[in-house]
């Protein structure tokens, strides 16, 4: 298939924000479930991104939190994936807003340029599918329909909203022509969503939007003037930081939040969907991840270093090496990872946001943050801490260095395991191999980076009256971190 003309290509703008709390333990409020690889070797970010890899698609418009930054554009650049801009949000406002201001930035060169809204943390099986319903949604779009997608629904689900369409629809292909929407329902009671199914012409609204910038726009300024006054201004206000646009602070935080749907679907009359069956799920819970997982003899979905005995349609997974054993359960959620356990029944595992909300109001650090912490230079993880010393294993990307900083309360002693080291201590700068070590006096100025081509592991101990992250005076920062 020949690439299409620039102007001809659809810009799809990818939503990377949310928290993913009912995936807790493995998703945090610093890491959520998009930066995960819950139903692939890859995050579902990077899985998001591999299937806009088509001709008909231009490179993507990536809308997230700036507390993910780092991770989203470090996530795409080992994936090899071109970006057209990674837009920072400064307070999440939920999609209308964040359409706008893809539609704003597509319109900028190309008006009647169409725009593809989708969420990173979905999974759609069947990519062929997707990329067909596009292409039959893209041909209404042109003419100025928005458009979205409905999935054809395969049970009676009631945790999702419903679009409800002409049934007399002509079915075409894996999916059907693009028809006109007739209402768009809320989640139904179990009832309901059964009458929904045997009656047929509804589908589960899946969050996908397309569209001409100039015909969403046009119809927002319509219903929701002010999100798209606000918009334009965070825009005209937006700078460019390293890698990312960083939007207008002030103007974005004024905008009204709410939902495409609210704001302009359920409003607009050129409202069309075009209902497809792709193996799309929306990933809102363990349960949904044993739904789609590769399944043993009796049911189990297994990841990690797992034993079972008498074990039946459950979900097991641990991570970072550690050995689980389970025995004579059924249907339960079971979830490991360092510093945290699940443990449920599957039907009760939507539950675990009442979790973390217990340990957000307990200010419990494992509601936020994992014990391995990302930046933009690589990573650090927690491995011992006590009263006066704390000890961490760094790994360094290769050609990245950290800030040049001082401690006002720590000392540091680095020991190389992995890779070379270049560090900056005082005035001196000094290059550690494998098994040589360092020691960072209070008080001294010092920088590691890492020259060489494979990440930098190194032993970081740390002794002092105070240990916090926030005694760091920096002086010089790669990264625009104050």
């Amino acid at each position: 298939m020949a690439k299409s003309a620039a102007s001809d290509l659809i810009t799809p703008v990818v939503l990377s924000g949310g928290s993913g709390t009912r995936l807790w333990p493995m998703s945090r409020t610093l890491f959520p479930k998009q930066l995960l690889p819950l139903a692939s070797a890859d995050s579902l970010l990077v899985d998001t991104a591999r299937r806009l890899q088509a001709p008909q698609f231009g490179p993507p418009i990536l809308v997230c939190n700036q507390e993910h930054r780092f991770i989203v554009a470090e996530q795409l650049r080992e994936a090899g994936f071109e970006r057209r801009a990674i837009v920072l949000e400064p307070i999440g406002r939920n999609t209308a807003p964040a359409a706008a201001i893809g539609a704003l930035l597509v319109a900028q060169t190309t008006p009647e340029g169409l725009v593809l809204m989708a969420a990173s943390d979905a999974v759609i099986a069947d990519t062929a599918a997707f990329q067909r319903a596009v292409a039959t949604g893209a041909e209404a779009a042109r003419k100025g329909a928005l458009v979205t997608f409905g999935i054809t629904p395969t049970r009676p689900e009631t945790g999702y909203g419903y679009i409800r369409f002409d049934a007399r629809g002509k079915k075409r292909g894996n999916g059907a022509d693009c028809v006109p929407v007739a209402e768009f329902v809320e989640k139904p009671d179990q009832s309901t969503a059964e009458a929904y199914l045997k009656r047929g012409g509804y589908v589960w609204n899946s969050g996908m939007f397309l569209f001409r910038a100039d015909r969403y726009l046009a119809e927002l300024e319509r219903f929701r003037p002010a999100i798209v006054a606000a918009c334009r201004r965070a825009v005209a206000e937006a700078e460019t930081d390293l890698d990312f646009l960083r939007l207008g602070q002030a103007a974005f935080a004024g905008c009204p939040a709410e939902s495409i749907d609210y704001a302009v679907m359920e409003k607009t009359a050129d409202a069309m969907v075009v209902p497809v069956s792709m193996g799309w799920n929306d990933i809102g819970s363990w349960g949904a991840l044993w739904d789609i997982g590769d399944k043993d003899a009796a049911g189990n979905v297994v990841i990690g270093d797992v034993l079972l005995e008498d074990v039946r349609n459950s979900y097991v997974r641990t991570e970072d090496g550690k050995l689980v054993a389970a025995i004579g359960l059924d249907d339960i959620v079971l979830v490991i990872t360092d510093d945290a356990v699940l443990a449920a029944r599957r039907d009760r595992a939507q539950d675990v946001k009442r979790v973390v909300e217990r340990l957000k109001l307990a200010n419990r650090p494992e509601a936020d943050v994992h014990t391995t912490v990302y930046r933009p230079w690589g990573s650090y993880q927690s491995v011992d801490a006590g009263a006066r010393f704390q000890v961490k294993r760094l790994v360094v990307n290769p050609g990245a260095k950290l800030s040049a900083q001082m401690h006002h309360h720590r000392a540091e002693h680095w020991v190389v395991v992995h890779g070379t080291a270049k560090v900056l201590r005082g005035e001196d700068t000094v290059l550690l191999s494998e098994n040589q070590s360092i020691y960072i006096p209070i008080g001294t100025v010092h920088r590691l980076e890492n020259p060489g081509k494979v990440p930098l592991h190194l032993i970081e101990v740390q002794s002092g009256s105070y240990l916090g992250e926030d005694d760091i005076v920096r002086f010089q920062d790669d990264y625009g971190r104050g």
